[in-house]
């Protein structure tokens, strides 16, 4: 057990497991098989604290301390927040307050964050972010409470149609607190991957200053990995708008992104060589790449690193560059594409990815022995679709 609760009958159980057991319908206890006539779990502290006892005890054969659990919220508590945060009539430090409560048990769990948001807090949050009335500072931290609840796409249409939200938003990622500009860029980010119209995702992406501001955010040496994390997420979605991609480009993205790489973990060097492979798709995110001295080394030196995935949209870019410049032919032959080609086409990776191998290497083929390029299929170019 790591969290010892107490049902109504006397009888302990670790919560996730009693919570399971209820979740599926079952209303009676376990061992007594008396019915449950009260949900309500009380914690063990006693039980709870003998079992850190005998793991501190039993530390020599590594057996680790359970910490001590943070107690879930409870929905009255919730309701009084809420309430707090959203009354006019409360003073500015009381409605913060609130709110940064609110924040510290959102933060806590998985479950609090479900029972948070049941209570209508979005709607209250969005109403906090965008209204004139109420101080900024009350508004920054309804964003960095927002910003940790899915929206619908209710939510995110009501925010994409407005254009003044989304001029305070842009406006937002030029602040001077970067915490402030990394939350209005997830939030940026959740709007569009929430909205289903591409006519909204074209008014969003359409501002220049968006792509400035959330390339600016990769771009700044202080980044913290969340900050580089929701970075990339949100110049991924504005760059899978095709008529905006120059505006990344223009922005400094091509060599921020490249320039980037090396400090992503997986998932995030996944995200990024999809948008490099997006804005190679263009004929001055082609130029710009090449531009980039360490752009076609570190596409190829990214083949069969990362994943699957990553090898196919690196194997992409590689291509489009190779068929835009000769510089990069030369380049990515210089960088041993070869080998990695050939590794390519016999590995277990995807068939898009072995399709644009295949391409490379007939690309390719006048720069090294004719014994050694590798025959092509007619190459199918791979979508690259929303994380």
């Amino acid at each position: 057990m790591c969290d010892p609760v107490t049902v109504n009958t006397g009888q302990t159980y670790d919560r996730s497991s009693i919570e399971s057991w209820v979740a599926t319908g079952n209303t009676t206890c376990p061992v007594t098989r008396a019915l449950l006539t009260d949900f309500t779990l009380i914690p063990n502290h006693t039980l709870r604290r003998l079992i850190q006892d005998w793991c501190v005890a039993n530390r020599a054969f590594g057996v680790e301390r359970i910490p001590t659990p943070k107690q879930p919220a409870e929905p009255s508590l919730v309701r009084s927040l809420l309430s707090q945060a959203a009354s006019e009539s409360n003073p500015t430090h009381s409605r913060l307050s609130a709110l940064r409560r609110l924040r510290g048990l959102a933060r806590d769990s998985d479950k609090n964050r479900s029972l948070i948001s049941s209570h209508n807090v979005r709607e209250i949050l969005v109403n906090l972010v965008f209204s004139s009335s109420q101080s900024l500072e009350l508004s920054h931290e309804s964003l960095a409470t927002l910003v940790m609840f899915p929206l619908t796409e209710f939510d995110c249409v009501a925010i994409a149609s407005d254009p003044e939200r989304i001029s305070c938003l842009a406006n937002l990622l030029f602040h001077s607190s970067i915490e402030v500009r990394v939350n209005s860029a997830a939030l940026i980010e959740n709007v569009i991957a929430g909205t289903r119209s591409s006519d909204l995702r074209l008014q969003i992406s359409n501002m220049e200053i968006i792509f400035e501001g959330v390339t600016d955010i990769l771009k700044n040496p202080l980044s913290s990995p969340r900050a580089l994390k929701i970075g990339i997420k949100g110049l991924f979605a504005l760059c899978l708008v095709k008529q905006t991609r120059h505006k990344a480009v223009s922005a400094g993205a091509a060599e921020t992104l490249i320039d980037r790489l090396a400090d992503l973990d997986k998932c995030d060097a996944e995200r990024a060589l999809a948008t490099i492979e997006l804005l190679c798709r263009i004929q001055v995110g082609c130029a710009a790449f090449v531009a980039h001295a360490l752009t076609v080394p570190l596409l190829v030196k990214t083949i069969l690193k990362i994943s699957d995935r990553a090898t196919e949209y690196a194997a992409g870019a590689l291509l489009a560059l190779c068929s835009a410049s000769e510089q990069s032919q030369k380049e990515a032959v210089c960088a041993g594409i070869l080998t990695q080609l050939l590794l390519l086409v016999q590995s277990d990776c995807t068939d898009r990815a072995k399709r644009k191998a295949q391409m490379l290497l007939k690309l390719l083929r006048d720069s090294w022995p004719e014994d050694s390029a590798g025959n092509s299929d007619d190459f199918v170019c791979s979508e690259v679709v929303p994380f």
